[in-house]
C-alpha cells in the first residue's frame, strides 16, 4: 500500500490546523454574511423570500453531500437517535432564521439588517443563560461591548445621528425575530450530536429545505413563483456556497472551539467586511472612523478569543 506523498500530507495537516484555529475561522462567517444581507436586499423585488431560502438550502445540501457522503453512513444512526435536538437545530438555525431574514429584506434596508444583527451576541448570551444558566464572563462582556461599539461606529459612519434617524419598518421586526432564532440555534449547538461537521451540515441543510418545501409550494401557487434568470441563479449560488456551506461550517466549528457566547461576536465582522468590500469593489474611500471602528472590533475579538485560543 503506497503512502500519501509528503507534500500532500503536509497540505492535509495544514488544512486540519486551520480547521482548529478559531481566530481564522471566525473571519469567514462575517465575510460571507456581509454579502448575504446585500444580496437579500438587492434581489428582494425579484425572488420571493421563501423561494430564496428553499433553494439556498437545497443547493447547499447538494453541494456538501459529496464531501459528507463518506461520513454519513456512520453518523446517520447517531443523528437519528438524537432526532429531537436535530429537529430543533434545523428549525431555528436553517429553516426559520434565513427565511425571516429574507422576509425582512422585503421591507427594510441592508443597513438596518446589519445594524440589528449587531445585537445578536447579546441575544446569544441571554439564550445561553436561559437554557443552560451559562453566565457571561467579564472578558466576554467587555469584548461584546467593545466590539458592538466598533460595529455601530462603522454602520453610522462615525455619526451617532445616523442611528437616531434610522427609519424602522415591519421588516425590522422580522429581522429581530430572525436574530432570536439564530441566537437560540447558537446556544443550543452544544446539544449537537458528536458527528462529523460535514454530516451535521448536510443533514441540517437538507432538513431545512424539507421543512420549507410546503411553504415554498404555497408561496409559488398563491403569491408568485421564483423567476429563473441569471440574477436568481447567481444569487442562489452565492448564498448556497458562501453564506451557507462555508460560513456555517466555520461558525459551527467556532462554537465548538470557543463556546456560543464568544462565537456570537462573529456577526460584528459583517460591517467590517461590508466596509472593506465597498472600498475594494465600489471604490469608496476609507475614513478615520473606519479605522477606529474596525480597531475596536478587532480588539474585542482578540480579547474574547485570546485565552480560549491559547
Amino acid at each position: 500500500m503506497t503512502s500519501m506523498p509528503e507534500t500532500t500530507q503536509t497540505r492535509a495537516r495544514g488544512w486540519r490546523a486551520l480547521g482548529d484555529e478559531p481566530r481564522f475561522l471566525v473571519l469567514l462567517p462575517g465575510l460571507f454574511w456581509a454579502g448575504n444581507a446585500i444580496v437579500a436586499r438587492s434581489i428582494s423585488a425579484e425572488i420571493p423570500p421563501v423561494a430564496l431560502a428553499f433553494w439556498r438550502w437545497t443547493a447547499a445540501a447538494l453541494l456538501i453531500a459529496p464531501l459528507a457522503w463518506p461520513y454519513l453512513r456512520r453518523d446517520l444512526p447517531i443523528m437519528a437517535r438524537r432526532w429531537p435536538a436535530m429537529l430543533v437545530l434545523t428549525a431555528f438555525g436553517i429553516a426559520i432564521f434565513n427565511t425571516l431574514l429574507y422576509k425582512a429584506a422585503q421591507t427594510t434596508t441592508a443597513l438596518n439588517i446589519v445594524m440589528l444583527q449587531t445585537t445578536m451576541p447579546l441575544v446569544v448570551v441571554v439564550a445561553s443563560f436561559l437554557f443552560f444558566r451559562q453566565a457571561v464572563t467579564w472578558r466576554q462582556a467587555v469584548a461584546i461591548v467593545i466590539s458592538m461599539a466598533g460595529a455601530l461606529i462603522l454602520i453610522s459612519h462615525g455619526d451617532p445621528a445616523v442611528l437616531a434617524h434610522l427609519d424602522f419598518t415591519t421588516g425590522d421586526l422580522w429581522m429581530l425575530a430572525a436574530i432570536v432564532s439564530y441566537a437560540i440555534y447558537t446556544a443550543l449547538l452544544r446539544l449537537r450530536p458528536d458527528v462529523h461537521g460535514l454530516s451535521f451540515a448536510c443533514v441540517t441543510f437538507a432538513g431545512g429545505a424539507l421543512m420549507l418545501l410546503p411553504i415554498y409550494i404555497g408561496e409559488t401557487l398563491l403569491v408568485r413563483p421564483m423567476p429563473v434568470s441569471a440574477t436568481s441563479i447567481l444569487a442562489i449560488g452565492y448564498v448556497a456556497l458562501f453564506a451557507s456551506v462555508l460560513a456555517y461550517l466555520a461558525f459551527n466549528r467556532v462554537v465548538a472551539l470557543l463556546g456560543a457566547n464568544t462565537a456570537g461576536l462573529a456577526v460584528h465582522l459583517v460591517p467590517v467586511f461590508g466596509t472593506l468590500l465597498a472600498v475594494l469593489l465600489l471604490g469608496e474611500s476609507l475614513h478615520a472612523y473606519h479605522g477606529f471602528g474596525i480597531g475596536l472590533i478587532a480588539f474585542g475579538l482578540w480579547l474574547a478569543t485570546r485565552k480560549a485560543a491559547g
